[in-house]
């Protein structure tokens, strides 16, 4: 069994330690590490899981395997300490990456201590088939997020649409994916990793649409390149404790775990 350590247990770091706990496999969350005085504190302790509040105490329990299911800044402050320390590191919060200077450090932890940086596929599909073609050479891709306009409430988008006046789908951002990241924090992960996968954060494009026709939130990917082109359509359906998250966000995140204690993967 290899004992895994969660950071954050709101509705994803739960819904991951539930799915592990309850689907087999070798893969087990023990502990989860938690600010001071967090209120999911008694939720993770009533699940059985040991709760610590600093990244020392986290590496104390020798986890064979942390997730990061806490956000971008939990990244930023836990992952160089974790991967200097050797632990491999599953990632949640890629969106994060569109900060370079935290990129690089985190790249020269992992290459310091030979521990890796695992990067899911979180929401999306389609990310096998893009890092393959840029193998051999990629020429455009783009990633189009495609919402109702009610789902872009609370985010720039409202500052330049009227969004609930909207009939027609409209197109607020069309642009870079390292500004689409900083812009729109909400969208940050998907975009990220296309970019990660593919031509990297200044070269591939990104489209928000706030689309009064869609009863769900899509996302599309379209690619070309050398060995081909190719287009995805994905219609997330939201997590059932955290309607803002997709459900395939925390099964993304289980197969990655999986992955890594098995000797069968794919």
């Amino acid at each position: 069994m290899i004992a895994i350590a969660i950071i954050g247990y709101g509705a994803i770091g739960a819904r991951v330690s539930t799915l592990l706990r309850d689907g087999g496999g070798r893969s087990r969350v023990e502990t989860v590490l938690l600010r001071p005085g967090s209120k999911a504190a008694e939720q993770a302790e009533a699940a059985g899981l040991r709760v610590v509040t600093d990244p020392a105490a986290l590496l104390s329990e020798r986890p064979g395997l942390v997730v990061e299911c806490a956000g971008q800044e939990a990244l930023s402050a836990h992952g160089p300490t974790l991967l200097q320390a050797g632990v491999d590191l599953v990632a949640a919060s890629i969106g994060a990456l569109a900060d370079a200077a935290l990129e690089r450090r985190l790249r020269a932890a992992a290459e310091a201590s030979g521990a890796a940086l695992l990067l899911p596929a979180g929401a999306v599909g389609g990310i096998d088939a893009l890092a393959a073609m840029r193998l051999a050479g990629l020429e455009r891709v783009t990633y189009r997020s495609r919402k109702p306009p009610a789902a872009w409430a609370g985010s720039p988008a409202e500052e330049l649409l009227d969004l609930a006046a909207l009939s027609e789908p409209a197109t607020f951002y069309r642009g870079a994916a390292r500004a689409a990241a900083a812009r729109f924090p909400k969208n940050a992960n998907v975009a990220a990793t296309v970019a990660l996968a593919g031509l990297g954060f200044d070269a591939t494009e990104v489209e928000l649409v706030a689309d009064p026709g869609s009863g769900a939130n899509v996302h599309e990917i379209e690619a070309e390149g050398a060995s081909g082109r190719f287009s995805i359509r994905l219609e997330g359906r939201p997590d059932p404790d955290n309607p803002r998250t997709s459900a395939l966000t925390a099964l993304s995140l289980v197969r990655a775990v999986r992955n890594h204690g098995e000797a069968w993967r794919i």
